[in-house]
C-alpha cells in the first residue's frame, strides 16, 4: 500500500489535498479549518473524517438522482487517510457554483434586503431572516481561485456554462438533490437552510455530482427545535468557530489565530453530532468500516 507521501500532489486547497493515482484520483479531507477564506493553525480532529463520511451517506442515498465520482472509501487509499479519503473518478467539473437555498439566510439574506430578490430571482415581499422560501431556489455563483465566489444569476450560470440544456439540466437536478437530502434531514430533526454542489462530466459527458455533498462544511444546518425565523439560527457548521473569531479582534487576514481548546472540543463535538443526526448512526461506525485491515 502507498503512502501519501509516495503519491504525486496535483492539488490542495483550504481542506482537501488531491493526489493523482494514474486513472482515478484520491481526495483527501483534513482536519483543517478555515473562516473568513483564511485557514487556522489548529486543526479539529476527526472533521475530515465527518466530512468524507456525510459525503458518502448522500452520494449513496443519491445515485438514483444524479451519478457520483466515488470509487471506493477503502480500495486504493492509503491507511492513514482512511475514513478521511475517496478513490474518485476524474471529472471535467463545471465553472459554476450549483447553489441551492431553501431558507432566506447569509448573503442571500443581504441581496433580499438590498433589492427584493436573490440572483435575479424576484422574492415576496415582507420574508423575515431564516424564512422559509415557498419552494428552493437555485442560485449559483462563479468559483473564485482568489476571495469570494460572487453570485451570478441563471443567464450567467448559461454562459460559464456554455450549454443552455446543460445549465438547466444542472439547475433541476441540484434542486432535486436538494429537496431529496431537505426531506431526509428534516426527518431528523435537522433543517437544511442551503447548500452547494460541485458537478462535472464524466469521460462519457454523464452529467456526474463530485468533491462533497451536503457535509456541514458546504451547507446549512439548523436544529429544528431551535429554529425561529426573525434572526440568525444556531447551526452544526463551523459558525462556531466564526463567532468566536469574530470575538477575539482579528481583523480576517493572515494569519489566522490559534484556536482555543474549548473551542476546538466543541466543534468537534458539532460535527460529530451533525453525521449522527444525518445518518442515523454513530460515527464510529464510519470509522470501523473504513478502516485499515488488521
Amino acid at each position: 500500500m502507498s503512502t501519501l507521501a509516495d503519491l504525486p500532489l496535483i492539488a490542495s486547497g483550504k481542506v482537501r489535498e488531491i493526489y493523482a493515482l494514474g486513472d482515478t484520483l484520491l481526495i483527501v479531507a483534513s482536519d483543517r479549518i478555515s473562516t473568513y477564506d483564511v485557514v487556522h493553525p489548529t486543526p479539529i480532529p476527526d472533521k475530515g473524517s465527518v466530512l468524507t463520511g456525510v459525503s458518502m451517506f448522500w452520494f449513496e442515498r443519491t445515485a438514483a438522482i444524479l451519478p457520483n465520482h466515488v470509487v471506493s472509501v477503502t480500495d486504493g487509499v492509503p491507511d492513514e487517510a482512511r475514513g478521511r479519503g475517496m478513490v474518485v473518478r476524474k471529472l471535467q467539473m463545471l465553472s459554476v457554483e450549483c447553489v441551492v437555498r431553501g431558507y432566506i439566510t447569509g448573503s442571500g439574506w443581504k441581496d433580499y434586503q438590498a433589492t427584493g430578490a436573490v440572483s435575479g430571482i424576484e422574492l415576496p415581499e415582507g420574508l423575515r431572516e431564516s424564512d422559509r422560501l415557498p419552494e428552493p431556489l437555485f442560485t449559483p455563483s462563479t468559483k473564485a481561485d482568489v476571495g469570494h465566489d460572487q453570485a451570478i444569476d441563471f443567464e450567467g450560470a448559461v454562459k460559464l456554462i456554455g450549454d443552455r440544456a446543460l445549465a438547466e439540466r444542472v439547475r433541476d437536478v441540484s434542486i432535486s438533490l436538494y429537496e431529496h437530502a431537505a426531506e431526509h434531514a428534516r426527518q431528523n430533526g435537522i433543517i437544511l437552510a442551503d447548500t452547494k454542489f460541485e458537478l462535472g462530466l464524466d469521460a462519457d459527458g454523464t452529467l456526474t455530482i463530485g468533491d462533497e455533498m451536503c457535509t456541514p462544511d458546504s451547507s446549512r444546518f439548523w436544529p429544528a427545535d431551535e429554529y425561529e425565523p426573525g434572526r440568525g439560527q444556531p447551526s452544526f457548521d463551523k459558525q462556531f468557530v466564526r463567532d468566536w473569531a469574530s470575538s477575539t479582534g482579528w481583523d480576517r487576514t493572515p494569519p489566522a489565530p490559534p484556536i482555543p481548546d474549548d473551542v476546538v472540543a466543541r466543534t468537534r463535538q458539532k460535527y460529530i453530532e451533525a453525521y449522527e443526526r444525518i445518518t442515523g448512526g454513530p460515527f464510529a461506525d464510519w470509522l470501523s468500516r473504513t478502516a485499515p485491515a488488521a
